[in-house]
């Protein structure tokens, strides 16, 4: 878990005022900011709770994403894409998954040189409990609440459809989006 900082002033407002008299207000410079700073609280607490499991979060996601398949295996090329992550990281993480016992590799039969990674019951099993320990502290972000964390979902949106992560699909959510 990251270390409190116990500050008896917000870092991020204070530096946002210093901005405003050097350069002039930049709300997003105090937005980036806080987004940055918001990553590595979450991601320091998400760790803990996955670390006593063997797994990151980018490996979890691949587990999850191969839960989440009709057949719980898929090619790392379609991991890849769906977790919007480059080959060489998707490699990685499945030799991790693999050296763990949780993924197993096979070759494609729809594809001759392609792989799939499938998920192995002791997999199944890892994925499960982490997601019980996740869901049981909202995913770090405990503070908020479900129409807070939708709010936070749709303000982020317009900046990963603006970087082509998707095409806007009308009615698309959250909880539409299958692996």
């Amino acid at each position: 878990m990251a270390k409190p900082l116990a500050l008896d002033f917000d870092p991020i407002a204070r530096a946002d005022e210093l901005w405003t008299r050097h350069w002039g207000t930049v709300p997003a410079m105090a937005a980036i900011t806080s987004i940055m700073r918001a990553h590595q609280i979450l991601l320091s607490r998400v760790d803990a709770v996955l670390k006593p499991y063997g797994l990151t979060f980018a490996r979890y996601e691949a587990l999850v994403l191969l839960t989440f398949s009709r057949t719980g295996e898929l090619s790392l090329s379609k991991i890849g894409e769906r977790l919007m992550v480059h080959p060489t990281s998707v490699t990685n993480t499945v030799d991790r998954l693999e050296r763990a016992g949780l993924v197993a590799r096979r070759p494609n039969p729809l594809d001759g040189r392609g792989v799939l990674a499938a998920i192995t019951d002791r997999g199944r099993e890892v994925v499960e409990g982490a997601t019980r320990e996740l869901m049981a502290m909202d995913f770090g972000l405990e503070e908020y609440g479900a129409d807070r964390c939708r709010e936070v979902f749709e303000l982020l949106r317009p900046l990963r459809v603006a970087a082509g992560d998707f095409t806007e699909a009308s009615g698309e959510g959250p909880a539409r989006a299958e692996a």
